[in-house]
């Protein structure tokens, strides 16, 4: 007989994050007798930033977000999937991705996550309350009669300032140079600004889940403009009101392309001690049998396309995925350098002085192209 196989997972705390990872483990232990997975979890910003290398010391698998993969991928913390995955395992998988997702993980030649639930910022609303919106004008209006709420926590405020960009046609830079050209980040700023000035303090402390728990529990507000989708919300009994997902409002005259892509994914430790195992169970788990069923049965957010495709899993969501499919298919793909989470967490906080008026839009532009340029 031999010794009984245990694998550490970290993953992270929402429900979405958890349950179809737990659920996934139980279900792999019935095909592989003798092999545990266990799953520990942690909070939407320490999943944010938490640096991978740490996770990857203790865990033999993690959910991971691709803009870490920049600073780890010559760290040799990760397996990269191309060691014992097929070629013709991962063209399939990247043949079901949803818009960038698959290609989000691959760097310097390897792939080091496999995507396993697609998210970009997206339109969502109160279908009781109010119709979508179709343009940022639209969401102007809305906010000056006091109808918009937004989650503006760091890093979600840079997000807005990305997506906005790449809606105009001119996205942001994501290698060597200055970040943005001055005329598009004063635009950006003028726009952003002119929906935030109407909006309370608070939101700047809020991600998007305490921005989708006041939407779904509050009459107050109508839609959330930019906001990375959660089908949580859009499930029956979830919370006290349905949340509607719909393509993100337009700013350009592109349609909703552009906005700053999510998601997360499935990675391995270099120093598991069951590469091929971890690799086994991640490349189901990515599947699209087991996205379009297990996973989104356990609450899971899908990232296989397929999945996506499916009209009994949009049927429990308000066609949440019909409905954002636009959107997550032309959404933009953020610098994922070495050195980028730092510059992350640097421009979310010149955003967010410049929204909040304590330094002035030019400024916030030059400095997030000095330091965008200081990240390389």
């Amino acid at each position: 007989m031999t010794d009984p196989i245990e694998l550490r997972g970290m993953t992270w705390s929402d429900p979405r994050g958890f349950d179809p990872v737990v659920a996934a483990a139980k279900a792999f232990a019935l095909t592989h007798p003798g092999v545990a997975i266990t799953w520990d979890k942690r909070s939407l910003q320490g999943f944010e930033t938490t640096p991978v290398d740490e996770l990857a010391a203790n865990y033999d698998l993690m959910v991971i977000d691709h803009p870490h993969v920049g600073s780890v991928a010559d760290q040799g913390c990760l397996l990269a999937f191309e060691t014992h995955a097929s070629n013709d395992a991962l063209a399939e998988l990247a043949n079901q991705s949803v818009g960038r997702s698959f290609q989000s993980y691959f760097l310097h030649g390897k792939q080091w996550a496999l995507p396993i639930d697609a998210a970009t910022q997206v339109q969502a609303h109160r279908a009781d309350l109010s119709r979508r919106v179709r343009s940022w004008a639209d969401v102007i209006r809305k906010a000056e009669d006091g109808n918009v709420i937004w989650p503006l926590r760091s890093p979600h405020v840079l997000m807005s300032f990305y997506t906005l960009a790449a809606n105009l046609g001119r996205p942001c830079a994501t290698s060597h140079g200055d970040l943005i050209d001055d005329e598009t980040g004063l635009q950006v700023f003028e726009q952003l600004h002119a929906v935030s000035r109407h909006m309370d303090e608070t939101f700047y402390t809020m991600d998007p889940i305490a921005a989708l728990d006041e939407l779904s529990c509050s009459d107050r507000y109508h839609i959330a403009p930019l906001v990375y989708l959660y089908k949580g919300y859009a499930n029956d009994g979830y919370r006290a009101n349905r949340i509607s997902f719909t393509d993100m409002p337009v700013l350009g005259r592109n349609g909703p392309l552009g906005s700053a892509l999510g998601g997360t994914g499935i990675a391995i430790s270099s120093k598991t001690a069951h590469p091929q195992l971890c690799t086994e169970f991640a490349l189901w788990l990515a599947g699209a049998e087991c996205q379009s069923g297990l996973y989104v049965d356990a609450n899971g957010q899908p990232g296989n396309a397929l999945a996506w495709s499916n009209a009994a899993v949009n049927a429990s969501v308000l066609d949440a995925y019909y409905n954002t499919r636009l959107t997550h298919e032309t959404a933009w793909l953020r610098p994922r350098h070495d050195g980028y989470m730092q510059f992350q967490e640097e421009g979310s906080e010149i955003v967010t002085d410049a929204l909040r008026g304590h330094i002035q839009p030019e400024t916030a532009v030059a400095r997030l192209n000095e330091r965008f340029r200081a990240s390389f």
